[in-house]
């Protein structure tokens, strides 16, 4: 099956060898994000702040892949500090209304640049013919 690889200069660039997502058949694998701005610098502030961040860069990636939140079927989120997750999952939920996606919630030993969180995801293209 081919892989096609998605890239966006409206999120952070991948930071090693990896791409922003890959497109392989119905589906789009997304790349954990960080909390990093398109520039990527560190956005500073609580695990609110930096889940936003995160959603908002999981969102140009998805766009520039021609979907959006919608299409996302399955996340993964690691959490620095498992005591963040009531606050974190009252900000995910503000971008997940309705039928979220399957999800796994880990708490990690550590995350890449100090961030408290970072999110990967799965998205089903909705054209792709069944």
């Amino acid at each position: 099956m081919k892989k096609i690889a998605i890239n966006t200069d409206q999120a952070p660039a991948a930071s090693g060898p990896y791409t922003q997502a890959l497109a392989v058949g119905p589906f789009v694998f997304v790349s954990g994000q960080i909390p990093l701005d398109p520039q990527g610098n560190l956005v500073k502030g609580d695990i609110v702040v930096q889940t936003c961040q995160v959603i908002a860069n999981l969102k140009a990636v998805l766009a520039a892949a021609g979907l959006t939140l919608k299409d996302v079927v399955k996340t993964t989120v690691f959490l620095a500090d498992l005591a963040d997750f009531q606050e974190m999952n009252r900000a995910y939920a503000e971008f997940f209304p309705g039928h979220p996606p399957a999800r796994s919630t880990i708490q990690v030993g550590g995350l890449p640049r100090g961030a408290s969180i970072e999110i990967e995801a799965i998205a089903a293209k909705r054209d792709w013919p069944a």
